[in-house]
This record gives C-alpha cells, structure tokens and sequence, in this order.
C-alpha cells in the first residue's frame, strides 16, 4: 500500500491515473483502501486488476489462471481444486479482459521501428462451425502484436489486423510477409497511406499517399501429387531492400513466414480449441478471445525466448547468456514480469481535461488545468 505507486480510478478527478502526485494517502490498512484528497473518494488497491471483488484467494485465482495459460485442461483443474466450472470460466474471462486492457495499453499504445513483421490466420472449429483467428508478430523481437478474430476469412478481418501493425509502425523501412491470400496485399496497401493534407483553396477529400519503402512479399505452398512447392513472391518493394530488411532482422535466410508459423504452434499449444483434431471445441468467440490475450501477455511478458538471449562476457571469467522476454526485446519491460506482477498491473485511465465552456474560466479551474492537465 504505497501510496506513491497509486494513482486514483475515479473518472471524475481531475488527479486520475496520475502517480507521484501525494494526493493518495492510505485511508484503511485493515481493508486495504486508500483516499483521493483532490475527490474524496476511497478506492480499494485491487481497483483494476482481476482480484477486484473477489473473495477467493488470490493465490489460488492467480495458479488456476496460469494453468489455463500453459495448457492445462479445464476438467483436471475443476478435479485438483474443487471448483465449479463456471467459477472458473469467470476467472478466465476476468483475466482475459485485464490481459486486453494490458496489451493495448502498453504493446498497442506504442510505435516502433519494426523492420519485419509476420502475419498469419488459424481456423479454429468450435460447435457453432468454424472462425478465424488472424495473429501478427514483430520479427526482430519475436513480440505478439496483436490478434483479430472473426466468424469470416475476409478483407474485414485482415484489415482489422493491418490496421493494429500500421498503429504500432513509425514510418520506417518495413517488410511485411504474409502467406498467399491475397486479402493481405489490399489491407496492408490500405493501412500504410497518409493524408495529404490541402492546399489552400482546395476542396474535397484529402489525397491518400502510401508510405514509402514498404516491401510486401507472400509465401505461396501448394502440394502438387504428394510434392510441397514453395513460392516466394515479392509483390511489391524493391529487391535489394528486402534483402536488406532480412540480412537485418534475420542474419540470413531467405523469404519466408517461419517465426509467424512457431507463434502459431504456441497458441496451438496453449489453447485447446486450435488443435487440428480436438475434441475440446470453443463454444464463445469471447472465451477464444480471452484466451488469445493471455497466452499472448504470458508469451510477451513473462516467458524467455531463447533466440533473444544475449552472449555477456565476464572478462577471465568467460561468458553467460543473458536470457530475455519479446518485452524486454522491444524495451516494453525491463524484467521479467511474474504472473502477480501481470494481473496486478492497472492501466491508467486518461489524463483529464479541462472543460470547454463558454466565457471565461474560472480561478479554480485554471489552477486545477494547471496542476493536472497534461
């Protein structure tokens, strides 16, 4: 219960989401609450992690959620714990929707130089037919971008994903590899265009530019009597650049979606419904979501990636490996995040804003302005 670590969650302060300020002070040690001096209002220190409201053990909340994240399956969990199902799957849709809340704050909310990134879709069966699950990774630091699920293999469903990589890309050299669907090449020349803004004088729509020395290139695999062929297209970008762009975030190789294709074995792994011949169906597109973005923060924040780890040498002594997670890759984190540390995170809410009003401000509402808004 530091109070400097806190920041108050009501909507209506003016202090809100704000840390380091000396306006939280502890109010309640016996049930953990603390006090907003610029609103008055109390607020207990689970406010905004998926142990609010609860009155099971966290410890216990915590374990069920992580086994659910490495796979194990929901049965032997309800047999070892004595729980109800439903019990259970409230927890997971609890953690799922804070997982959410996590990655857009901290991996969608910011831009990098991405160099490559990797797109693919999965099929996954549930008892109401099939839908998809379109997944991105940002090559050099093997993070998740993102995920979009969808009753439809469609433009829609690959341009909600180009739309996630074009929010998290700077205006850099960019390879995008993609398998042979040819959805891909129209979303993502939909996503890399910038306004042009207006002359004086002019009228109309702005004028879309696409953004220069973005590479598109597609894997195409056909089984032909018994044979795989392999096609590697470079449908749009110059040779030399994509050649660049791989000897850069690769070392070597050549055109291909390999890292797109080992993300998509792990949530294979993790998430029973996307087995290929599964007997545990999805029932819910939210409960796919939701698993999606806890095997995504476990894999992002909490797990070592063993082609990131680094050589460190100690002089006479020789060298150790260095081991590091996809957010410690990208400078999202600079540890290893534990389980407790991920589900009691708590995403700021946005900075307040001083009121637009007719006439002039008040004394109190410029001060306020003044001290509060950003």
């Amino acid at each position: 219960m530091n109070p400097r670590e806190l920041f108050c969650p009501n909507m209506d302060c003016p202090a809100r989401g704000q840390k380091g300020k000396g306006n939280i002070r502890s109010h309640s040690q016996k049930d953990k609450r603390c006090i907003c001096e610029v609103c008055g209002q109390t607020f207990t220190t689970t406010a905004g992690t998926i142990f609010y409201r609860l009155r099971s053990d966290p410890q216990l909340v915590m374990w069920v959620i992580v086994l659910l994240a490495y796979g194990c399956p929901l049965q032997a969990i309800v047999k070892a714990f004595g729980l109800d199902e439903r019990t259970v799957c409230d927890w997971h849709r609890r953690a799922g929707q804070h997982c959410q809340s996590v990655h857009k704050h901290l991996v969608e909310g910011s831009q990098h130089d991405l160099e490559q990134v990797q797109a693919d879709e999965i099929k996954v069966k549930t008892q109401k037919g099939s839908i998809w699950m379109a997944l991105a990774i940002w090559v050099p630091t093997r993070l998740w971008m993102g995920g979009v699920v969808s009753p439809k293999r469609d433009l829609d469903l690959i341009q909600a994903l180009a739309d996630k990589v074009r929010n998290m890309a700077l205006c850099r050299p960019l390879l995008l590899a993609v398998d042979g669907l040819a959805s891909y090449v129209s979303a993502f020349r939909n996503a890399f265009r910038s306004k042009l803004p207006r002359r004086e004088g002019e009228t109309g729509r702005c004028q879309m530019v696409s953004w220069q020395n973005i590479a598109i290139v597609q894997v195409v695999k056909q089984r032909i009597e018994g044979v795989l062929n392999v096609d590697r297209r470079i449908v749009q970008g110059a040779t030399h650049m994509v050649d660049r762009l791989i000897q850069t975030t690769q070392g070597k190789g050549v055109i291909n979606t390999a890292f797109m294709e080992r993300l998509n074995a792990t949530f294979r792994q993790r998430i029973h419904s996307l087995t290929r011949r599964t007997r545990t169906l999805a029932q819910r597109a939210e409960t796919l979501v939701a698993g999606m973005y806890i095997v995504g923060c476990f894999y992002n924040f909490c797990d070592f990636h063993h082609s990131l780890r680094l050589k460190l040498s100690v002089g006479s002594f020789g060298y150790h490996w260095v081991q590091r997670t996809p957010a410690m890759a990208s400078k999202l984190a600079d540890h290893q995040w534990t389980p407790a540390e991920l589900f009691n995170f708590k995403v700021p809410p946005p900075r307040w804003e001083m009121p637009k009003r007719r006439g002039r401000p008040s004394t109190a509402i410029l001060q306020f302005a003044q001290q509060w808004a950003p």
